[in-house]
C-alpha cells in the first residue's frame, strides 16, 4: 500500500487534482482511500457526487467514542473509500488536531489493515505546512510520498518551496520523500518551463503538467470528477496520464529548497518581471 500526501498553496486546486487523479486510479482498477485533511471537508465531494458526508470530528462530537468504520467512511466513485477529518467549531480549537484525531481513529478501526486490500491512501492536506497538525502526514510517517500541486504564480512556487523545507525536516526521521511537482496550470507565461526548472533546482521533476480547461469547472458544477462526468474529454486523459505517472513513479528524493533570492531569480529569468 502506497501512502501519498498532496500538498500545495491554498486555492491551487489540490482537492480537485487529488479527486480526479484518484478517479483515474480507480478506473485503472486500483483500490484507493482518500482522507480529507481540510476543515472545509471538500476533499471527497466530487467522488461522492456532491454528498456532504459527516466528518470524523462531527461524528465524535455527536456520537461519542463508540463509532464504527462505516460511520466515518463512505464509498465513492470506483469503490473508493472516502473520509473527511473535519475541524473544530469556528473560532474554537486547532484544526490540525482534527487530522491527528482522524488518522489515529482510522488506524484503530482497521481502515489500513491488509484485509481492506488498499493499493493507495491519499491525504489531501490544507494549504501550506502551517502547523504541527497539518504536518502530521509528514512528521509521523503516515505518508511516504509527497506530491506538491503548484503553478507558475509566485506564491504557489513560494509555498511549494516552503513545503520542501518541511519535507527535509522530517525526511530523516520518518522516511518521507518528494515524488514530484504537479503543475496545475494558471496559464502563466512560460509556466511549463518555469516549473520544470523549479523542479530541477529542487532536485525532483515535474511529474505532470495539467492544462487549464473549463471542463474541470463544468464537472464540478455537476458534482463529479471529469472522468466520471465526461470520460471521453481531453482533460480526463490528462488526469489519466497523471495517475499513470504516479503509479509508475520510482523517483523519490529529499528536496533541496531554494533561497528566496534563487526563487526570485528564477521568476525573473522566465520573464515574470518584464
Amino acid at each position: 500500500m502506497r501512502k501519498i500526501a498532496i500538498y500545495g498553496k491554498g486555492g491551487i486546486g489540490k482537492s480537485t487534482t487529488t479527486q480526479n487523479t484518484v478517479a483515474a486510479l480507480a478506473e485503472m482498477g486500483k483500490k484507493v482511500m482518500v482522507v480529507g485533511c481540510d476543515p472545509k471537508a471538500d476533499s471527497t465531494r466530487l467522488l461522492l457526487g456532491g454528498l456532504a458526508q459527516k466528518t470524523v470530528l462531527d461524528t465524535l462530537r455527536e456520537e461519542g467514542e463508540d463509532v464504527e468504520l462505516d460511520d466515518i467512511r463512505r464509498t465513492g466513485f470506483g469503490n473508493t473509500h472516502c473520509t473527511e477529518s473535519g475541524g473544530p467549531e469556528p473560532g474554537v480549537g486547532c484544526a490540525g488536531r482534527g487530522i491527528i484525531t482522524s488518522i489515529n481513529l482510522l488506524e484503530q478501526l482497521g481502515a489500513y489493515h491488509d484485509d481492506q486490500n488498499l493499493d493507495y491512501v491519499f491525504y489531501d492536506v490544507l494549504g501550506d505546512v502551517v502547523c504541527g497538525g497539518f504536518a502530521m502526514p509528514i512528521r509521523e510517517g503516515k505518508a511516504q510520498e509527497i506530491y506538491i500541486v503548484c503553478s507558475g504564480e509566485m506564491m504557489a512556487m513560494y509555498a511549494a518551496n516552503n513545503i520542501c523545507k518541511g519535507i527535509v525536516k522530517f525526511a530523516q526521521a520518518g522516511g518521507v520523500r518528494l515524488g514530484g511537482l504537479i503543475c496545475n496550470s494558471r496559464k502563466v507565461d512560460n509556466e511549463r518551463e518555469m516549473i520544470e526548472e523549479l523542479a530541477r533546482q529542487l532536485g525532483t521533476r515535474m511529474i505532470h503538467f495539467v492544462p487549464r480547461d473549463n471542463d474541470v469547472q463544468r464537472a464540478e458544477i455537476n458534482r463529479k470528477t471529469v472522468i466520471d462526468w465526461k470520460p471521453e474529454a481531453a482533460q480526463a486523459d490528462e488526469y489519466r496520464q497523471l495517475a499513470r505517472a504516479i503509479d509508475a513513479n520510482d523517483r523519490f528524493v529529499i528536496p533541496k529548497p531554494l533561497t528566496i533570492d534563487s526563487l526570485e531569480h528564477l521568476l525573473i529569468d522566465f520573464g515574470m518581471a518584464a
